[in-house]
């Protein structure tokens, strides 16, 4: 094995995550002998607090540690733009049932048992750091702002009869990787910390229902504080209200909201469902965070942009004055064009990790009366076969009987398919909420593309008819928001498209037959010059079609045809922005008129065409992402 110091480079510095001595420094010795710089910690919120000052090109983490495990490590990790591109590699000790699939799901990128052979070890290690290459993870020491931080919580009470509930939270978010502060009283934090972006919190956790101090009352003023923050540059805490067992009805939820609570939650909530209230709070804040900072870079190069042409014009009497002056103005105009797409896409990813909580949320809630539900319906179909079985024709003259228990059976069957449908549905929904959007994987296309296609079942209703021709192979290499985002996008645009067109006709009757055609298409195209295969997905339907002065304006941030309040113009300019990000190309084009098929052939039609690089060698690498795998639990 090749040193890379031996070689003149600098060697890829591994940030080691052990709480053992013994196995750390066997780790250690194994990593440094093949070149790789290590630095060891014992526990998760020792490698959080080493991240202020310096950013390694991957972390190496044993999922059992002390206080955080490593799963809720690397999901702290993936909370912040400054470190979500770090490749996490999982360690643990042994072939735990779903313990794998819960460390990847956190956020980690590999997973390998400590008893496997140390080459095994190095060349997922190298495998990793091939595929992090470029993204700028590792880059050594940084200046003395730090980028990343741990999400700050503050709860306010504790004291007194609710003491153990409040220190049972504080220890929930510990573990969860947040850095918790717990005051009895509102007046034990000065005035001035609520505007220190160093001390501020992000989260503030309110006893509602406290002994000592009247939480309502305190929620308001804390409301009012955090105006003045936001109009002094700050950031605006979160406020979650904290409630007593079955304090959650009634008029105290009210009062709560109307003093400014943005969650309420009762303290005899499950603790998995507490963390992924609070998570979602802490991510919109630090969301909110990243778009301010992202603001404040903006804004410095404005200043530069102006700086530059103050310069041009003080050399006016140059015969270069013109070019400088036409220099400066492109380059405001390009900074101006890189803003708007950036505020757009913020906007998207805040909605999206909103939406995909909440969903998950759902999804959770629904599931466990569901398996509830369908546990004891299989009990009652089993008991009633056995009555029948054993049922006495002599005592059944008329038959009644017989027929009542016969339509109770059927009763019940009807019931199964109704039931499975909405463990269907609640399937979907998950995994469409999948918060890995950003990452490369081996996706199963068909599958993924039918998942959009449920959702929007109801869009479609009678209306239209969905045809499928899938031609190209079922495994791509590529982000799920090529799936998941803009192939609901395009096609939710279709259905809206027909319906609109069936209105105006006076065609749009629910009821009636199928009037409008969407028909999807995969397969495999090879370019002339340079030989190089591209995966292609075609949308085309038969709607009214886009009038060739607005397709050239399609793909524009915040450009929609829709009335207003029925869209934000944002849904095109996302995807063609992930299909860039895919180094493919997305374009428009009359549909071409065939013979045949579902509907009638409407209005001129719309044709997208998605093509995006095909690497069979990656599809090859791994099995595909499929969601029913992926949630079976």
């Amino acid at each position: 094995m090749t040193d890379a110091s031996a070689e003149g480079q600098v060697p890829p510095t591994l940030l080691l995550v052990e709480d053992s001595d013994t196995q750390a420094l066997r780790i250690r010795r194994m990593l440094e002998s093949h070149g790789f710089a290590v630095t060891r910690v014992a526990s998760g919120e020792a490698a959080l607090d080493t991240l202020d000052t310096r950013i390694p090109d991957l972390v190496v983490a044993d999922y059992h540690l002390p206080g955080m495990n490593g799963g809720q490590m690397a999901r702290q990790l993936r909370m912040s733009a400054a470190t979500r591109m770090i490749p996490v590699l999982m360690l643990t000790e042994g072939g735990e049932p779903g313990l794998e699939r819960e460390g990847l799901e956190s956020g980690a990128d590999a997973y390998v048992p400590k008893s496997a052979e140390p080459d095994l070890i190095v060349f997922r290690i190298r495998a990793l750091l091939r595929e992090g290459a470029g993204t700028g993870a590792g880059t050594g020491q940084r200046d003395a702002s730090p980028l990343f931080r741990r999400a700050r919580i503050l709860i306010v009470g504790g004291e007194g009869a609710r003491e153990h509930a409040v220190a049972a939270l504080a220890a929930l978010m510990r573990n969860d990787g947040h850095d918790v502060t717990v005051i009895g009283h509102p007046g034990a934090m000065e005035r001035t910390d609520w505007f220190d972006p160093g001390r501020a919190p992000d989260c503030v956790v309110v006893d509602l229902v406290s002994d000592r101090f009247d939480g309502i009352a305190f929620c308001q003023e804390l409301d009012d504080l955090r105006q003045d923050v936001v109009v002094a540059g700050g950031g605006a805490p979160r406020i979650l209200g904290l409630s007593g067992p079955g304090a959650a009805r009634g008029v105290l939820p009210a009062r709560a909201f109307e003093a400014g609570v943005d969650d309420m939650v009762a303290d005899d909530i499950e603790p998995d469902v507490l963390a992924l209230r609070i998570r979602a709070l802490v991510r919109r804040k630090l969301l909110q965070d990243d778009a301010r900072r992202i603001d404040l870079d903006r804004q410095a190069r404005e200043i530069a942009v102006e700086a530059a042409r103050a310069e041009a014009a003080a050399i006016a009497s140059k015969a270069s004055l013109a070019e400088a002056l036409e220099q400066a103005n492109a380059e405001l105009a390009d900074a101006n064009r890189r803003l708007i797409e950036t505020q757009g896409k913020l906007v998207q990813t805040a909605k999206m990790a909103s939406l995909g909580e909440l969903v998950a949320g759902i999804a959770h809630e629904i599931n466990n009366p569901l398996a509830f539900i369908l546990a004891h319906k299989d009990t009652v179909a089993r008991l009633l076969a056995q009555v029948i079985a054993e049922e006495d024709p002599g005592t059944d003259a008329d038959g009644s009987r017989h027929a009542a228990l016969m339509k109770c059976r059927d009763r019940v069957e009807s019931m199964s398919l109704g039931l499975r449908r909405i463990q269907n549905l609640v399937l979907n929904l998950r995994k469409f909420s999948r918060l890995d959007e950003g990452l490369f994987q081996v996706i199963d296309v068909p599958e993924a593309l039918e998942t959009v296609l449920a959702l929007l079942t109801q869009k479609f209703g009678n209306q239209i008819v969905v045809e499928r021709d899938y031609r190209a192979p079922e495994r791509l290499y590529c982000q799920s928001a090529l799936l998941n985002q803009v192939m609901m996008n395009i096609i939710s645009n279709a259905a809206d498209a027909i319906y609109s067109m069936l209105e105006d006709a006076g065609e749009g009757d629910p009821a009636g037959p199928a009037r409008g055609v969407i028909r999807i298409a995969t397969e495999l195209r090879v370019s002339e010059g340079s030989g190089e295969q591209s995966y292609v997905f075609i949308v085309t339907d038969n709607g009214p079609g886009i009038p060739p002065e607005m397709a050239e304006r399609i793909f524009e941030p915040f450009f929609t045809t829709k009335p207003v309040g029925a869209g934000t113009g944002l849904g095109l300019a996302i995807a063609y922005s992930v299909v860039q990000a895919h180094h493919g190309t997305i374009t428009i084009a009359d549909a071409p008129r065939r013979a045949g098929g579902a509907g009638t052939d409407g209005g001129r039609g719309t044709m997208f065409t998605i093509s995006v690089p095909w690497q069979p060698h990656l599809e090859a690498m791994a099995e595909p992402v499929r969601g029913a795998a992926e949630m079976r639990a």
